[in-house]
């Protein structure tokens, strides 16, 4: 993928989730080594991503990994492995891999379902402040 800058990740979100959003927040302000980058399920990118892995959005919806080392990870592994590259404690979370994928995934999947419920949608995607418009793509 070449709109991707080299050694870094790609994180894909839903982009009118606010939990999702909260969560990319989160990330971007704890982000130290300036790893990754951003881009919203629904943009150009997202639809690109989807379309060359061939996703399916009825069964993953939420958050994707891309790297071009590592290709792609989906649900609970992607969050993990996001939450792998942030400091501590956030980073201890990434223990749970040891856990077999369909719990993981059960778990997540679940928190993903009624994410509209429990936190809401918004109308539209985040539109970044100008000085995070360069991590996202």
């Amino acid at each position: 993928m070449k709109e991707l800058p080299k050694n870094k990740k790609l994180i894909l979100f839903d982009g009118v989730c606010n939990l999702c959003d909260a969560s990319v927040q989160y990330i971007i302000k704890h982000d130290k080594n300036d790893l990754f980058r951003y881009a919203a399920l629904q943009s150009d990118i997202g639809q690109k991503v989807i379309e060359e892995f061939s996703i399916n959005t009825d069964k993953t919806d939420s958050v994707l990994l891309y790297s071009e080392e590592n290709g792609i990870s989906y649900k609970s592994t992607a969050a993990l492995k996001i939450a792998s590259k942030l400091g501590f404690p956030i980073n201890l979370m990434s223990v749970f891999l040891v856990v077999p994928t369909f719990i993981r995934n059960w778990v997540y999947d679940y928190i993903a379902k009624n994410r509209y419920k429990w936190y809401g949608k918004k109308d539209e995607c985040m539109i970044p402040t100008p000085e995070l418009k360069s991590k996202f793509l």
